[in-house]
């Protein structure tokens, strides 16, 4: 089935369970605190249409229905219970201090009740929710299409043992070789092909997860096979090593038998990310709206800089590898690029004079905030490069195509640190602290690089 009618079904059930954990608190409240007798006012109906969707906005802010396949029941459980004690917070605050009680202990009662009875029903009905999905993935050809990168001894160990599981979650569709000599998983699985053959394979089984057998103390070839399998979509683990382990750079996870590392996706946790998106969009829509007359002023700058348009639209790779136009002022002369992609340098004579203060003071990049609105940027995130100059980052360190992961920024860390890149090393160099933000990027780095961006603008330090 496709996610969408799990998505449906459990939505149906969340709203289920709110209305109904709101229907029997009313009804207690009205017969054990008021001492009176059940009476269904305006105030029951309002509670019985509008609370469920409050509870429904709060779970999607929360990513309950984000990768809904994987919502198994340990899960459902840690979602409902922190999803129940902010809700029931905000609820205390926004209606029930407003209640006529005898005694401020009544609060304590109230805010009590409603935790349980609704923390009760909402785990009740998703952890019957889970079950039924879990057992629908467990059923031939219904579990996640897993690819294992390897046949060595080590692949077929793995592979008997998560086919022996008892909560057998994954359907292989098969493996690739990593070398010329093990070839020994074949007679269990499909061979698929060779290293060069995976991104192929990837698309063409639709893989959902994958498998790497090869031992992670060989740095530099897993290194390799995850930069051309990490999209940010699929899961990979590796086996462990004591290094990884102590570490702490990926989350320990015990895949029903197989002792495997997995390697954390996205270290933002999806509320993050969804309020990220939001400030993202509700900051972007502000800004066009009080920058209408900076735009005017600069359209007309640029307009008599030099002969050409206004705005500069570029093809630039975003989230996913997916091209789209970069709106920007104009900040070079006509026909700057005719000899061919060419980096701008210090002192560059393309540049035009308005160009190079918009340049330093980052204003070009002002229009940017459409492709925000839009969706296909971030305020935050690496900077977008051009296909042409990826191919030569990602010829030397593949790790690049680990940025793809997320949507471009207008600013990124890199960015403030080194501002327009001169050349393919300069990239490098700007890439290393876009990888790290990667890995720590949180609503408090972006406001931080946010704040460091401001001041560049203001004190015209851009490069």
């Amino acid at each position: 089935m496709k996610d969408r009618f799990w998505i449906a079904l459990l939505v149906c059930i969340d709203l289920l369970t709110a209305s109904s954990a709101w229907g029997i608190f009313f009804f207690l409240r009205q017969v054990q605190i008021e001492a009176k007798p059940f009476h269904a006012d305006a105030n029951f109906w309002k509670g019985l249409l509008l609370l469920p969707l409050f509870w429904l906005l709060f779970y999607i802010l929360q990513g309950t229905y984000h990768e809904i396949r994987r919502l198994f029941r340990l899960k459902v459980l840690n979602l409902s219970l922190a999803a129940t004690f902010f809700g029931t917070l905000v609820l205390f605050f926004t209606l029930l201090l407003d209640d006529q009680v005898r005694s401020y202990q009544n609060y304590y009662q109230l805010t009590i009740w409603l935790f349980i009875i609704h923390l009760s029903l909402t785990s009740f009905g998703r952890v019957v929710f889970a079950t039924i999905l879990i057992n629908y993935i467990k059923a031939a050809g219904h579990g996640f299409k897993t690819l294992i990168v390897g046949g060595n001894e080590k692949a077929i160990e793995i592979y008997q043992e998560l086919l022996a599981a008892p909560n057998m979650i994954n359907h292989f569709v098969g493996f690739i070789q990593v070398n010329g000599r093990d070839n020994l998983l074949s007679a269990h699985l499909t061979h698929l092909g060779k290293v060069p053959n995976l991104e192929s394979v990837l698309v063409t089984h639709q893989v959902e997860e994958v498998i790497i057998a090869i031992e992670s103390s060989d740095h530099d070839r897993l290194q390799s096979i995850i930069s051309r399998i990490d999209n940010g979509k699929i899961r990979i683990r590796i086996l462990p090593d004591m290094y990884s382990i102590l570490a702490g750079s990926v989350d320990m996870t015990n895949i029903y038998g197989a002792l495997l590392i997995e390697i954390n996706p996205d270290v933002m946790p999806y509320w993050q990310r969804s309020v990220k998106r939001l400030m993202d969009f509700l900051f972007s829509i502000i800004a066009l709206l009080c920058l209408v007359p900076f735009f005017i002023f600069s359209a007309i700058a640029v307009k008599f800089s030099s002969p050409g348009p206004i705005f500069f639209l570029q093809d630039r790779v975003g989230r996913g590898g997916k091209p789209f136009k970069i709106i920007k002022f104009r900040t070079m002369y006509l026909d700057a690029e005719k000899a061919g992609p060419q980096l701008s340098t210090e002192g560059d004579p393309r540049i035009t004079p308005i160009g190079r203060f918009m340049r330093k003071t980052r204003l070009d990049e002002f229009p940017q905030f459409i492709n925000v609105v839009m969706g296909q940027m971030s305020l935050v995130g690496p900077r977008p490069e051009r296909q042409f100059y990826i191919d030569q980052i990602t010829a030397i360190e593949p790790q690049y195509m680990h940025l793809t992961r997320v949507r471009p920024g207008i600013t990124s860390w890199g960015q403030v640190k080194f501002g327009y890149a001169e050349n393919v090393e300069q990239m490098l160099q700007r890439m290393k602290f876009d990888l790290i933000y990667m890995k720590n990027r949180s609503l408090a780095l972006d406001l931080k690089i946010m704040f460091y961006t401001v001041i560049i603008v203001f004190k015209a330090q851009g490069k």
